[in-house]
C-alpha cells in the first residue's frame, strides 16, 4: 500500500527499544511516527495534521500519558487518543476515559492483534467524527445563510408592497390625473422591483435544488431569444444592443444555468446605464473554441466603484442605490458559473462602464 494511503499513527514512549520495536512491527501496515517525549509528539502533530490515531504509554517520566492527552485535547482534538497501561494505573485510566481525554486503553502486555484492532477501530471512529465535523460546519453555514436569506426576503418583499399600499391610499382621495399618474409610476417601479426579486429568488431555488442537465448548446439561438426581449428594453431607453456569436463546434452545458447567467448580466447592463447618456450600448461577444466558451458582456453605463468590485457577487449586496434591485442577480450568476466549473472576471470604472468576462468549459461530449 502506498504510504500516503496508510493510516498515520503516532506512538509515544520513553523507552527507545519500545519505539524501535513498535515501528518495526507495524511499519508495513501503517505510517508510523514515533516520539520519545511529549515535545517530539507535539512536533509531529504540528507537522502532520492528518495523524488519526495516537498511542501513548501511561508511565512517562515528565508527564503521564493521561495528563498529556488532557493537555493536547484542546490544541489537537481530532486524533483518536489511546493509552497503553498496566493494571496499577487503572484508576487514572478510568478517570481519563470518563473525562473524554482518551478513546480507549490497551492493557500491558499487549499483542500485535490488540494494537491492530485498536488502530483500525480508532481510525474508523476518526473518519466518522471528521465527516460529522464537516457536515456540522456545512449545516452551520447553511443555517447562517438561511437566516440572512429569510431576513432579506421578508424585508425586500415588504418594502415594495408597502409602497403600493401607500400609493393606493393616497390615490383614493385624489382627483388630479397628473398626481394619480405620478403615483401609478411609483407603483409601477415598486411592482417591477417585486417582480425582479421573485424572479431572482426562483432562479436561486432552481440553482440550489435543480440537477444540472448537460446538452448541446446553441448560443446563436440563446442570443436570438435574449435579443427579442432586450431589444425592446433598448428601444425604450435608447440603448443599442449588440451581439456577436462565433460558434463552429459543439458545446455541452446546462442550458438553464447559461440562461440565468446571460439574463442577469444583460439585465444589469441595461439597468445601470447613465440616465442622460448618449450612444448607450450593451454588447455581447461569445466565442466557442477548444471546448471553452468565452462570454464577454460590456456596457458604457455608470460603472462600479473599485471598493465594491470584490463584493458584488455576495448575496443581497448592492453596489448602488441609484436603481432598484434585490442584490440577488450577480450572486446567482456566480453560483451558476461555479456549478458549471467556470470563472468570471470584472473590469469596471465609474462613469465609463463595466465588462464581465465569463469562461465556461464544455462538460460532455455527444453520446
Amino acid at each position: 500500500m502506498n504510504n500516503k494511503n496508510k493510516i498515520k499513527v503516532l506512538y509515544i514512549d520513553d523507552e527507545q527499544n519500545n519505539l524501535v520495536g513498535f515501528k518495526a512491527t507495524f511499519r508495513f501496515d501503517y505510517n508510523i511516527l514515533i516520539a520519545i517525549d511529549t515535545d517530539q509528539a507535539y512536533n509531529h502533530l504540528k507537522a502532520h495534521p492528518d495523524i488519526s490515531v495516537i498511542l501513548c504509554d501511561q508511565r512517562m517520566p515528565e508527564i503521564t500519558g493521561s495528563i498529556f492527552f488532557e493537555e493536547m485535547k484542546d490544541r489537537y482534538p481530532d486524533p483518536v487518543r489511546m493509552l497503553i497501561t498496566g493494571y496499577s494505573d487503572i484508576e487514572s485510566v478510568i478517570d481519563a476515559v470518563n473525562k473524554g481525554h482518551i478513546y480507549r486503553y490497551i492493557k500491558k502486555p499487549w499483542t500485535d492483534a490488540d494494537i491492530r484492532s485498536a488502530i483500525e477501530e480508532g481510525n474508523k471512529y476518526y473518519i466518522s467524527t471528521s465527516m460529522l465535523a464537516v457536515k456540522n460546519k456545512e449545516l452551520q453555514a447553511a443555517y447562517d445563510e438561511l437566516g440572512k436569506f429569510t431576513y432579506s426576503v421578508t424585508h425586500d418583499l415588504r418594502g415594495p408592497l408597502l409602497s403600493v399600499i401607500g400609493a393606493i391610499d393616497l390615490a383614493k382621495n385624489m382627483d388630479d390625473l397628473t398626481e394619480i399618474r405620478s403615483l401609478l409610476n411609483m407603483m409601477d417601479d415598486a411592482v417591477k422591483k417585486l417582480d425582479e426579486f421573485i424572479r431572482n429568488t426562483h432562479e436561486y431555488y432552481n440553482l440550489k435544488r435543480g440537477k444540472l442537465i448537460f446538452e448541446k448548446i446553441d448560443f446563436n439561438k440563446l442570443m436570438a431569444d435574449a435579443a427579442s426581449i432586450f431589444n425592446i428594453a433598448g428601444r425604450m431607453d435608447n440603448v443599442h444592443f449588440i451581439s456577436k456569436v462565433d460558434q463552429d463546434e459543439d458545446f455541452y452545458s446546462d442550458e438553464n444555468s447559461i440562461k440565468i447567467i446571460l439574463n442577469n448580466l444583460f439585465s444589469n447592463a441595461f439597468k445601470f446605464q447613465k440616465k442622460n447618456g448618449s450612444e448607450k450600448f450593451v454588447s455581447t461577444n461569445i466565442n466557442i473554441s477548444n471546448g471553452n466558451a468565452e462570454i464577454i458582456v460590456k456596457d458604457n453605463g455608470i460603472g462600479i466603484d473599485e471598493s465594491h468590485i470584490n463584493k458584488i457577487f455576495t448575496m443581497f449586496y448592492r453596489a448602488t442605490s441609484d436603481e432598484p434591485g434585490s442584490g440577488f442577480g450577480l450572486y446567482n450568476v456566480k453560483d451558476a458559473i461555479t456549478r458549471l466549473g467556470g470563472t468570471i472576471k470584472v473590469e469596471s470604472a465609474l462613469n465609463e462602464g463595466t465588462t464581465f468576462i465569463v469562461s465556461l468549459p464544455s462538460k460532455e461530449t455527444e453520446p
